[in-house]
């Protein structure tokens, strides 16, 4: 083998060795079971019924409050399906 060949297959070799981890993540990303989406899910629509038991007279504030939380539990699901789960 010339020393350019060595060369490009040393080379090769490299390129693969860092390759081979970057699709491994990228593989395990998309399946991935996240626990602390599930339990930030729960505790936002825990938090979005005690939101909708509170009596309304606080200016607008509740209101805000519960779309706030409906809009987080929107995010939450839609992270929880892009990642497979």
């Amino acid at each position: 083998m010339s020393t350019m060949s060595r060369r490009s297959a040393g080379k090769l070799i490299a390129a693969a060795a860092v390759a081979a981890p970057a699709f491994g993540v990228s593989a395990t990303t998309t399946v991935a079971f996240e626990p602390n989406m599930q339990n930030a899910l729960r505790a936002l629509e825990n938090a979005h019924n005690w939101l909708e038991r509170a009596t309304p007279n606080k200016g607008g504030h509740r209101e805000r409050a519960i779309g706030m939380v409906e809009q987080a539990i929107s995010e939450v699901r839609a992270g929880i399906a892009y990642s497979g789960g």
